[in-house]
């Protein structure tokens, strides 16, 4: 099975600058109360069994965000070799990571 990571390593120097450039915004949330009540964090982390489109239909489908949102956390899933994809309760992130770990991605739960 070819992985995007193989794809792009057969690629010669010019089709690479032809791809398009994705940008990342990071938003920065205070500190607040409510934050401090919901500790929990999500990881998706990078594997080479997976396609993009695989990992952004199942992270839509479980996060409910937009496809857009899905494709910046599998680009930085890719790039950094993790990601926190979501962050909230204990129950929220054990019912997140339940429908993310339905194809077997590998995810973890920190708090």
């Amino acid at each position: 099975m070819k992985t995007v990571r193989n794809i792009c390593n057969s690629l010669s120097m010019q089709e690479k600058k032809a791809l398009p450039k994705i940008e990342v915004d990071v938003l920065v949330e205070e500190k607040t109360e409510e934050n401090l009540d919901n500790p929990w964090r999500l990881i998706l982390y990078n594997d080479e069994e997976h396609t993009f489109d695989e990992v952004i239909f199942q992270l839509v489908k479980a996060l409910g965000c937009s496809v857009g949102h899905a494709e910046e956390l599998a680009w930085k899933v890719h790039n950094d070799g993790k990601a926190i994809v979501y962050e909230g309760t204990f129950e929220e992130c054990l019912k997140i990571n339940g429908v993310l770990q339905e194809i077997e991605l590998i995810t973890e739960i920190k708090g």
